[in-house]
Order: C-alpha cells, then structure tokens, then sequence
C-alpha cells in the first residue's frame, strides 16, 4: 500500500526533536501498513520500547507482540486484512471510509494538495494515493522536509484535518478490532492513539 515518492532535494533546518519524533511515529506506521513485515522489519519493532503513557504501553504491546511473530503468519495476516479474495477485511482508503466507494473525491482532493506540496507518485505505482500508509509517510515527510522545505504547524494542520482527521482514528479502531488481526490489532491501537493526540493537538494548536 505504500508510495514511493519523488522527493525534492533541499537544504532543510533543524526539526525539533518532538516533530521529529512525531515523523518517525508516522513513517514507522506507513511502512508497517505498507507491505508485510519481513523477519528484519518484526526485529526492529521488538526492540522497540514504551514508557507509562498509554501510548507508551501500546508500543510496548506491539514490541511484545512483535516478539512471538513469525513473517509468515503476518504475512498470512495481512493478506487476509487487506487484499483477500477479491479484497481484504478492511479497506485502508480514504475515499472508502468517507463515501463508501474507492477513487472518488477526497482522492481527487488528496491529488490536488499533493502537487501544492510538493508531492509526487513514482511511475511505478499505480495504487490510490488515499491509502493509510501513503497518508502516513506523507504527513511524516511534510514535518520533516522530505518533499520540500519542513511544513508549520498550520500546512501541517491543514493537511491532517483534510485527508487524515476525518477517518484514519476509525481505520485504526476497525484494525484493533478485525477478526484476522492478531500482529495488527496492536498497530491499530498504536494508531488510534497517535491521532487522537494528534487531532487534539492540532485543536489545541501545536
């Protein structure tokens, strides 16, 4: 499900260590839901480790989770959750979530604030542009600078509220709940959590 995007080479400032974490968060979720996690991608996520928040636990969960995992079975898992016999359990696209039906206007919206941003899909990939781990990686490389020059807080705030806010908690909710989800059930909670801090920090502005 993932974009490989073309990135614009730029001299960039310091990120705060807070965005910058906020960036690894994402990217780390983009690419957990991009693909099936491989032997190498489930050792990182068992070295990971959380502190008491809940947000914290959730990551500690995973990690755990992460532990008694084998490629196989994931891949087994992510199979059935998102591709299936004509599809998958759950459907991870913007446009589905918010009108019921793929390729329709908030893709077309979507297409529109990536060009303003910078953003770019490489030739070879020919999957919508409104799929959670794309809409990760993009709202990961805005903080950071990849596509152009670090985003503030209001492009930030701008882009989540458009393509993220209004589905991507819901997304998260139906992973931790989807009957196949055993090594993604965590990662919904990790996500879930994540962007209700973050929509209620874009609330309170920053």
């Amino acid at each position: 499900m993932s974009e490989e995007m073309t990135m614009t080479a730029e001299t960039t400032p310091a990120i705060a260590e807070e965005d910058r974490m906020r960036a690894d968060l994402y990217n780390f979720l983009g690419v957990i839901l991009a693909r099936p996690a491989d032997e190498l991608m489930l050792a990182q996520t068992k070295s990971l480790s959380g502190d008491e928040s809940e947000l914290g636990q959730a990551i500690t969960t995973l990690a755990k989770v992460a532990a008694l995992s084998k490629p196989r079975a994931v891949e087994s898992e992510y199979n059935k959750l998102f591709i299936g016999l004509g599809r998958g359990e759950l459907l991870p696209y913007a446009s589905y979530y918010l009108t019921g039906f793929l390729n329709e206007k908030p893709l077309a919206i979507l297409r529109q604030d990536m060009i303003a941003n910078g953003m770019a899909r490489a030739d070879n990939v020919f999957e919508p542009e409104d799929n959670i781990a794309s809409l990760m990686e993009m709202m990961g490389a805005m903080i950071v600078g990849r596509f152009d020059k670090p985003a503030d807080l209001e492009r930030q705030r701008t882009f989540f509220n458009k393509h993220i806010a209004p589905w991507a908690a819901h997304f998260y909710s139906d992973l931790e709940g989807a009957k196949n989800s055993v090594f993604y059930a965590p990662v919904g909670t990790l996500g879930r959590l994540f962007m209700e801090i973050e929509t209620e920090a874009f609330r309170l502005g920053g």
